[in-house]
């Protein structure tokens, strides 16, 4: 019996990091065939060359595919898109998989399921169904949901959506969201470890900043982004951790900020242009919150019953614990959601958070569907509501 060929793509140090339980649970299986193609900042020197990540936890890469210009204005991005569909569909030619598998929302990972549909390949796709109203996401999402055959939703609401968009129930599965599944496996680093990867103690106050351009307002991200450091400033005894922006539209003006502050000032701020899970994870174990407007500070904060402070409309439209603070881009708005988060009353509030994306075994649930689903034909019937469903 031949094995059953699963075809992981990855775009970026994020989406990868949550991909890791997954692929591990594929690759140890002796019925499938873990394949993997690596692709968009994963390949760029300016954010990290993480595919090198990648290699040292073990895994062979079978296919690097480079399609991200140096531009990151829409025509730019538009080109790279383009560029993608080529590379991948070379690709996939070569590995032939049974199945590819593709998480979220990224351009980049709309190029592949492309590809892959038009290849006839059936598309896994991870954290559909969701809802971010100001970000291009949303749209790439949705759309990767039509082209896709299975899907793997993290909240029950979510895999509603996506029946909603026509997809058969039968073939929508909620399993809840990876990002737990690396809070249960990984053994997180001790303080004394944290601090020595960060290059500095930790202070009484310790915040982990994560901003990503909102790339569907009419107000610059970038401009955003400086009435947040405005803020900072103004913080007491707090140590700032920044993490790098993708490459959206604004993301280097956003990186180039963030390097500017923390040149000013070393005493009390850090960046990173990745962190990697365990890192990344550790420091939300020992910091107050998770700052900005991050996936991650809506999907694992709650985890640690820490904070976090959500900026602007990027993830609006998400299911979100109570740990979760929204605020608008504007000075005023943004200090007062620092006030709040450092109150008694919300420190109540935090020892009580439930986390509603699922129970730490996702990968599990995810590759035993993609080993054991029958797939005898990928054409799809549109699942109309009935009057009483709407």
């Amino acid at each position: 019996m031949n094995k059953r060929k699963i075809c992981v793509f990855t775009g970026t140090r994020a989406e990868y990091g949550l991909l890791k339980p997954l692929m591990e649970e594929i690759s140890k299986d002796k019925d499938l065939e873990l394949q993997i193609v690596v692709s968009g900042m994963h390949l760029s020197p300016e954010f990290g060359l993480t595919y090198r990540d990648i290699q040292k936890d073990g895994f062979n890469i079978d296919e690097k595919v480079e399609m991200l210009l140096s531009s990151d204005t829409p025509a730019g991005i538009s080109k790279s898109i383009g560029l993608g569909i080529i590379g991948y569909t070379d690709a996939l030619n070569r590995l032939k998989p049974d199945i590819t598998v593709v998480l979220g929302d990224r351009f980049e990972a709309l190029a592949f399921a492309v590809s892959s549909f038009t290849l006839r390949i059936p598309v896994a796709h991870i954290h559909g169904g969701e809802i971010t109203e100001g970000a291009l996401d949303e749209g790439y999402r949705h759309a990767i949901t039509k082209l896709s055959f299975l899907h793997f939703t993290s909240t029950e609401e979510y895999r509603k959506r996506v029946i909603q968009l026509g997809e058969e129930p039968e073939r929508v599965f909620n399993v809840g969201a990876l990002g737990i599944d690396n809070i249960k496996r990984l053994k997180l680093l001790s303080k004394d470890q944290l601090e020595k990867k960060l290059g500095f103690k930790l202070w009484e106050r310790n915040l982990l900043i994560t901003f990503h351009p909102e790339t569907l307002s009419k107000i610059s991200s970038a401009e955003i982004f400086k009435i947040l450091l405005e803020v900072l400033d103004q913080l007491k005894n707090t140590k700032l951790i920044f993490t790098k922006s993708n490459a959206d539209p604004e993301g280097r003006k956003i990186n180039a900020l963030i390097d500017e502050y923390v040149t000013r000032n070393p005493e009390k701020a850090v960046a990173f242009t990745s962190m990697g899970q365990l890192l990344y994870l550790s420091t939300m174990r020992y910091v107050d919150a998770v700052v900005g407007n991050s996936s991650s500070g809506i999907i694992e904060a709650p985890s640690f019953r820490i904070g976090t402070i959500n900026i602007g409309n990027r993830q609006k439209g998400r299911v979100k614990a109570e740990s979760v603070i929204d605020c608008d881009p504007d000075y005023e708005s943004i200090k007062k959601a620092f006030e709040k988060l450092y109150s008694p009353e919300f420190k109540k509030i935090l020892k009580k958070t439930k986390n509603p994306y699922g129970d730490g075994i996702a990968s599990v649930k995810i590759k035993n569907i993609l080993k054991t689903y029958d797939i005898k034909d990928i054409r799809k019937s549109f699942y109309d509501l009935e009057v009483d469903d709407v």
